[in-house]
């Protein structure tokens, strides 16, 4: 984080990418058991999706978790995820690794909402 940012109340006049990046580094301070990160990827760039992503990456180990809640699978190029829910009318309807990730990326959600 830039010095001069450190004098400004919270997020105020942060940018969109810069308040999902202050959101990453409260999380790696406040170093909770659980952290959701709804959308976290929504809005940003290539470099902030990267950025976000070594943040994510920082944080997880055996002591805690991150459920990353998101409808674009862009994030994920740069995480090691363990698990890949689909979720559709609040029900999970599909559960698996990174190779569903890129099956949806490849496919869309369309074949999982039948039931709607």
């Amino acid at each position: 984080m830039k010095p001069k940012n450190l004098d400004r109340s919270l997020n105020v006049g942060f940018s969109g990418g810069e308040k999902k990046k202050n959101e990453i580094l409260q999380m790696l301070v406040i170093n909770p058991k659980l952290a959701i990160l709804d959308e976290t990827d929504s809005g940003l760039d290539v470099d902030a999706i990267k950025t976000v992503s070594k943040g994510i990456e920082m944080f997880k180990n055996d002591n805690n978790a991150v459920l990353i809640i998101t409808h674009n699978t862009k994030i994920l190029h740069s995480l090691k995820v363990d698990y890949v829910h689909v979720l559709v009318n609040g029900e999970i309807v599909k559960t698996g690794g990174e190779e569903l990730a890129k099956e949806i990326e490849l496919n869309g959600y369309a074949s999982y909402k039948k039931g709607e």
